[in-house]
């Protein structure tokens, strides 16, 4: 049994999930987890709300609430979102918890202490109008390398440059559209040129990884500057130094608190569970494998930051020096990096009305047909539009007619017919082949989602379901009246690859394969959901936390022989084809 750290990108609680989001962080990493503890690993998936910064505060602003409230708020909205879509975290937390403050403050100590964290005077951008801070992301302009216009004042989106906001050509703000006023102001940097180094030899290990998240960490290394992670801001974690503490403006950066969220939101659910040590087994055990999921706009906090900020507080940056006191931990195995989903060719986008946000798109359609468009047809690789038309057709074309027809027709057959799962008579060799196809499933699917590769993974497991389609369409055991042996023996042939098509199909489908497990006759839990609960913390009014005992679960990565005589009833539609119409035009709530 294996230790597997799924840690997930943290998404910001300042508005209700759009598709775009789920579509990196949220459905790849579960499709990932529930195939581990199915494959029989130890698995410890762990995320929550990003809570600081500048993006609070503004959306507080709109909404005439404190920060605090703002992010309550949306807190609970997230949770609930991603409880519906079936996300199985072992603890989706927050930011604003005394836990993470605690994390955070001992890592910025160690990385102070070893000589990664630095004192330095930079130009701080300001709003002339409010007279606060702007935040590195809230100021756009032209790239002076590339003259993209419309980069960030942290980074290029088109040549994937580190920047500063005063390097921008015709810099202004994102939420109102003024230019910037520069200002003197001393802060803290990651000094990531004393990290340099190691970064390059661990980097050199990294064989494996996607070939867009190793290019651009090769080339971000080539360019690594000191990095801001303090800001005048009064909504963040206090720096936790003599001198600083007490200086309610002085605040640590929200990038920088929310990468080590993975490593709070472990510790949390650690003493949560009443095992205050527990945590360790995934982050200082040397066996222990940790997987990253996350946006391509997230690469360079994964592959490089972080890695860096780790490599420092464990003391084994180019300066050397002393781990934490959470001891020499283990940096990323891999980082699993999505492109965009985009629609009409532009990123999904609240504030431009290209959204179409997870609660919307859940009650009308329920989250397996979400999950299955993501895995199978979503932004791996490549940035892919989303449109209501490929939506449609794959619903109606794939989910309904070859998977939901294939399970409906045939156990509706055998009910007729037995009753209950009939008993085959002498296989044919037809019967031998698509069994075959099935068992080989296994390890052909298992594979691609042990490299995290979904769209390969689910291609073959619906291929299962195709063989299927194909062997009862060519058998026609409705015309096998006279020779009920075999009939019977075709109808459990298919049954059994129904099942196993199932169980590859359930880090995919989870409510579905509850289901189709239960149209088999089966009983108890097949495949676990999370659960929403509220709990406390000293200081903090309750807050929802998604938590799950995912080990009673009964699914597991193999093929198990269906019960001959196992009782059966007559199926209900496994998904309902939607109207072709809905292809043209979307639902009425969506942005056109």
């Amino acid at each position: 049994m294996s230790k597997i750290l799924a840690a997930v990108a943290w998404p910001y609680a300042n508005g209700p999930r759009h598709i775009g989001h789920v579509s990196g962080f949220g459905v790849p990493s579960d499709v990932f987890s529930r195939y581990q503890r199915m494959a029989g690993n130890d698995v410890l998936m762990v995320s929550g709300s990003d809570e600081h910064g500048t993006a609070i505060q503004v959306q507080a602003d709109k909404e005439g609430l404190t920060p605090q409230a703002t992010a309550d708020k949306y807190h609970r909205i997230i949770s609930e979102e991603l409880q519906q879509l079936g996300l199985t975290y072992d603890l989706f937390t927050r930011t604003t918890t005394r836990n993470h403050t605690t994390v955070v403050q001992e890592l910025f100590r160690a990385l102070h202490a070893n000589g990664y964290v630095v004192p330095k005077t930079q130009l701080g951008a300001i709003s002339p109008s409010t007279g606060r801070t702007l935040a590195d992301r809230y100021i756009e302009g032209t790239c002076p390398l590339c003259k993209y216009d419309g980069a960030r004042g942290d980074q290029c989106d088109n040549c994937g440059k580190q920047l500063d906001p005063v390097d921008l050509l015709n810099p202004r703000s994102r939420l109102n559209g003024e230019v910037p006023k520069f200002v003197e102001t001393e802060h803290f940097f990651l000094d990531l040129p004393a990290l340099a180094g190691s970064l390059g030899s661990w980097l050199d290990t990294r064989q494996d990884w996607r070939p867009n998240v190793m290019n651009f960490s090769l080339q971000l290394l080539k360019e690594l500057k000191p990095r801001p992670i303090t800001r005048d801001l009064d909504w963040g974690i206090p720096i936790p130094l003599n001198g600083w503490r007490d200086n309610n403006m002085k605040s640590i950066y929200v990038w920088f608190d929310a990468v080590i969220g993975y490593l709070s939101a472990a510790v949390e659910w650690a003493r949560r569970k009443g095992t205050p040590q527990a945590w360790r087994d995934w982050w200082e055990n040397p066996e222990a494998r940790s997987y990253y999921f996350l946006g391509k706009d997230n690469i360079t906090f994964h592959s490089v930051i972080w890695p860096g900020i780790l490599l420092g507080a464990n003391g084994q940056g180019d300066r050397g020096g002393v781990p934490s006191q959470f001891g020499s931990l283990n940096l990323p195995t891999e980082v699993v990096s999505s492109e965009f989903l985009t629609m009409s060719g532009a990123k999904f986008s609240t504030s431009r009305s290209k959204v179409i946000y997870v609660r919307d798109f859940l009650k009308e359609f329920g989250p397996d047909t979400l999950r299955y468009f993501i895995a199978v047809a979503g932004p791996e690789n490549t940035d892919t539009d989303f449109t209501w038309e490929e939506f449609v057709r794959r619903t109606n074309t794939e989910l309904a007619n070859e998977w939901g027809n294939l399970v409906n027709r045939t156990i509706s057959m055998a009910f007729k017919n037995n009753g209950a799962i009939p008993t085959p008579g002498t296989l044919h060799d037809s019967d031998v082949n698509v069994l075959g196809v099935a068992r080989e499933g296994f390890t052909t699917v298992g594979g691609f989602l042990e490299r995290a590769k979904f769209k390969q993974a689910i291609t073959e497991a619906m291929r299962v379901v195709s063989a299927a389609n194909k062997y009862i369409s060519d058998c026609e055991p409705w015309k096998m009246k006279d020779d009920p042996e075999r009939r019977d023996t075709v109808l459990h042939t298919t049954l059994q690859v129904i099942s196993d098509a199932n169980t590859m199909l359930t880090p995919f489908l989870p409510h579905a394969s509850q289901r189709v497990f239960e149209a088999l006759g089966g009983t108890g839990l097949w495949a676990a959901q999370p659960d929403l609960i509220e709990v406390s913390e000293e200081g903090n009014e309750d807050y929802p936390v998604l938590m799950g005992d995912y080990t009673t679960q009964l699914a597991s990565w193999e093929s198990k022989p269906i019960e001959v005589g196992c009782p059966l009833a007559k199926p209900e539609p496994l998904f309902g084809k939607l109207d072709e119409a809905l292809g043209e035009t979307g639902p009425e709530w969506a942005a056109i």
